[in-house]
């Protein structure tokens, strides 16, 4: 069940302007479909009939004209030099009896006549049939000769109007495939067209998602669209309202927050100082006592700088930092300038341009991460390509699982760590900042396997190359 199911989300559903398109060309190749079949069967009929009434008319006037010229004594020999005079019609030919002698063609015997059709004319009546003979479409004409015991027989091939059909249908198949191309390329410019007011919806969804509040929709002087635009940016009014509040919330409890912190933390000092002074058991009150008030500085400091990035009041101070110096430098401030470092520059300098200040808490987050929910740092990495520089932390930890990839860098998450809190457990606020300052970078941060098959997990920061990189065309 779970491969079906991940075979399913494999499979990328098509595009409203996909189907759109489709539903155009579709549209066209059904029209074209029936209106080629209604032709078809029109233009056959039409054909068809035009020449049994052109074939019916020249056999009418032949047989007139070969009763002129017959004679009582007038013998099957005397036959051909009567034909010749008579109107010959394209793909036809002429037999004739004479009392009991025929006067068969080339291509034709009297078994090819159909029996009720030569019935018909010995009976003195004329008629018409449509037969299949030596193996094609003819249409045999029949029409009696009572005044000397004779009978006139036209045989006229159909093949011509077969072809012409041919001619027709192919005709009929390029019309159906260019209207078909052609629905589609309307079905794609109907979309498109369609679709624009859902894009500029989209564009704006990804800025307010980006944290630009202020993004609006303009009317479109459209009552429909109008309606959409005055609905979407009243939603974002509210949303905005809504987040600004809560930001402002937050950043007005943090301030509040560290007041009675700074006093908690002189008390503590004061009593740091006088620990000697004190039994075991009150000195391990103490501990946990600094411990938690250093825990919940922490989070004051990092929900303070969360609020900033709320109210959009997160900016950045950049400078141009060599990117490996900065790995080392920030290794030796963490205490693990041991750790292996994997250098895929090939010892050439790589510059970004990036707020220093955030950076560096970006690598101290991480590492602490490593450290002490990851089971130890075991090494960091860095690459590049064209465009941008990766940093690769690795630990020996138990790894994050691929369902908690994403929320991991949520506010307050701390994957399955959550409920086993120890001594140096954080609030889950550390990677959540890591998030918004790449963010602030328009970089990317995630969490994947390691790429050596170990157990753990490798935490990679990607940011942007300058776009006047000397070193862009380097590889």
């Amino acid at each position: 069940m779970t491969t079906v199911t991940e075979e399913r989300r494999s499979i990328r559903p098509v595009g409203l302007r996909t189907r759109i398109s489709m539903a155009f060309a579709i549209s066209g190749l059904i029209l074209s479909v029936v209106l080629a079949g209604v032709t078809m069967v029109l233009s056959r009929e039409q054909f068809i009939e035009a020449r049994e009434e052109s074939a019916a008319a020249i056999a009418v006037n032949n047989a007139v004209r070969l009763n002129n010229q017959l004679t009582p004594d007038a013998t099957v020999e005397d036959l051909p030099s009567m034909l010749d005079s008579l109107t010959s019609l394209e793909g036809s030919q002429p037999l004739v009896r004479l009392r009991a002698d025929w006067l068969l063609a080339p291509e034709f015997g009297r078994g090819d006549i159909p029996g009720v059709l030569t019935a018909l004319v010995d009976d003195g009546q004329p008629g018409q049939i449509r037969a299949i003979v030596a193996g094609r479409p003819q249409l045999v004409i029949g029409i009696p000769l009572p005044s000397f015991d004779a009978a006139y027989y036209v045989v006229v091939d159909l093949d011509g109007v077969a072809d012409t059909l041919g001619s027709i249908r192919i005709i009929l198949l390029s019309a159906g495939a260019a209207t078909t191309l052609l629905g589609a390329v309307i079905g794609w410019w109907a979309s498109r067209r369609t679709l624009r007011p859902l894009r500029r919806v989209s564009e704006a969804a990804r800025a307010i998602a980006g944290g630009r509040l202020d993004t609006r929709l303009e009317r479109q002087a459209d009552p429909d669209l109008d309606n959409l635009a005055d609905s979407f940016n009243g939603m974002v009014e509210a949303l905005e309202t809504r987040i600004r509040r809560d930001a402002r919330f937050a950043s007005e409890v943090s301030h509040e927050l560290r007041s009675p912190l700074m006093t908690l933390t002189t008390t503590v000092g004061v009593l740091e100082a006088r620990r000697d002074q004190f039994s075991e058991r009150s000195r391990t009150a103490l501990d946990l006592l600094s411990q938690d008030l250093a825990r919940f500085s922490r989070m004051v400091e990092d929900l303070l700088e969360i609020s900033r990035f709320d109210a959009g009041a997160a900016s950045l101070e950049l400078t141009e930092i060599n990117v490996s110096n900065f790995v080392h430098a920030s290794l030796r401030a963490a205490h693990l300038d041991h750790v292996d470092v994997t250098d895929g520059f090939g010892g050439r300098p790589v510059m970004i341009d990036a707020d220093k200040r955030r950076l560096a808490r970006v690598m101290a987050n991480l590492l602490g991460n490593a450290t002490h929910h990851g089971g130890g740092l075991t090494g960091v990495f860095m690459e590049r390509d064209s465009e941008v520089v990766r940093i690769g932390i690795d630990d020996d930890g138990p790894g994050v699982p691929a369902s908690e990839r994403e929320q991991i860098f949520d506010r307050f998450s701390r994957g399955s760590s959550a409920g086993r809190r120890g001594g140096t457990s954080g609030a889950g606020l550390g990677l959540s900042l890591v998030w918004e300052d790449i963010r602030l970078h328009a970089g990317r941060v995630w969490v994947e396997d390691r790429y050596d098959g170990g157990s753990g997990a490798r935490f990679v920061i990607e940011l942007p190359l300058p776009l006047d990189d000397p070193t862009a065309a380097i590889t």
